[in-house]
């Protein structure tokens, strides 16, 4: 894989756009267990401009898809939101009733789950799953069929299908066309934000490619905010404007994704990104020493401290803040705390 940072910044970042669509306020989900409460998610917060992408990353069970289902009022039990605030176009998510959340998603806030087999209905067609999504989350009531086939047709179109793929079963799709589905449903009511669980999740590397730039292409289209979760760096690296790095249920570094990965400033960031494969090192595999920790036994202080390269004292005794550290970047480490405090 060649260095990520060699990318371009993309061409809809040119100008600067400061209006938040999306605020995330101190949010925490936790899991009820007979050993106690399990902080899948512990206090995370960031904002979101109209049009931006942001990526969520790190290494599984860190929380990236529980903050994901969250933000869409999807915890099930024995999952609850235990605090915080989702304020989307100055509106708290968090309150609201069944009904109420009904109307919000895929209308202003919609997700593109990760397994698209799973998330079809195996019995109905491509084209009556479609319409149900808008009919049921819509303001304008149940209309007829033959009245939506158009708009499911252009749906379609737009994510790179033939119009033929309305009739057909999710059984007769590839694992392409499946996802590429599961966008049109997403993007049917025109979202002002669009989650994106692990999108390329089981994908070959050509067609990860492809539904990426499909959904950077939807994303323009719409003027809608993208919050990307996966793993993949490389995948990221080249959609992405801004990067948040999880770590245990928190977030330990946020920041431009060019200066991400030309400057890592969190230990675990640059142990992430050193993980990855390079032309230039090539035959050589560097792996994140130790395993990620037991939610329900966090180590004491900074999570991350029994596999941290620049561990000191501090680290094994007090739970870092996320700072920001110098304009535009925050990390939670404890090298750049005074620093932090000083801005």
């Amino acid at each position: 894989m060649a260095d990520p940072v060699t990318k371009s910044p993309p061409a809809h970042t040119a100008e600067a756009n400061n209006e938040v669509v999306l605020s995330v306020e101190d949010l925490k989900v936790y899991y009820d267990t007979p050993s106690g409460p399990l902080k899948a998610v512990d206090g995370v917060s960031f904002t979101l401009t109209r049009g931006e992408r942001l990526a969520i990353v790190g290494e599984s069970g860190s929380g990236k898809s529980t903050l994901a289902t969250a933000l869409m009022r999807m915890t099930r039990s024995p999952g609850r939101v235990a605090g915080g605030r989702v304020i989307l176009d100055g509106k708290d998510l968090l309150p609201l009733t069944a009904e109420q959340i009904r109307r919000v998603r895929l209308s202003e806030i919609a997700l593109v789950p990760q397994g698209a087999m799973n998330s079809l209905n195996p019995v109905m067609r491509v084209e009556d799953q479609i319409i149900d999504g808008m009919v049921d989350h819509s303001e304008t009531g149940r209309a007829a069929k033959p009245e939506l086939r158009p708009r499911v047709h252009e749906l379609l179109r737009r994510v790179g299908l033939s119009t033929s793929v309305s009739r057909m079963f999710p059984h007769e799709l590839s694992g392409g066309m499946k996802q590429r589905v599961a966008m049109a449903i997403a993007t049917s009511l025109s979202p002002k934000v669009i989650l994106a669980d692990e999108p390329t999740s089981a994908l070959d590397v050509v067609v990860q490619r492809q539904i990426m730039q499909t959904l950077g292409q939807l994303q323009e289209g719409l003027d809608a905010s993208t919050v990307l979760v996966g793993h993949d760096m490389g995948l990221v690296a080249q959609f992405a404007d801004t990067i948040g790095v999880m770590y245990a249920g928190r977030l330990v570094e946020i920041a431009p994704a060019r200066q991400i990965f030309q400057n890592p400033l969190h230990p675990y960031t640059r142990l992430l990104i050193k993980s990855l494969p390079s032309l230039a090192g090539k035959g050589e595999f560097i792996a994140i020493p130790g395993l990620p920790p037991t939610l329900l036994d966090l180590p004491q202080g900074c999570s991350f401290n029994p596999r941290c390269p620049d561990v000191f004292d501090k680290c094994s005794a007090v739970t870092p803040q996320l700072l920001e550290v110098m304009q535009g970047r925050s990390a939670a480490c404890h090298l750049f705390e005074q620093k932090g405090e000083d801005n």
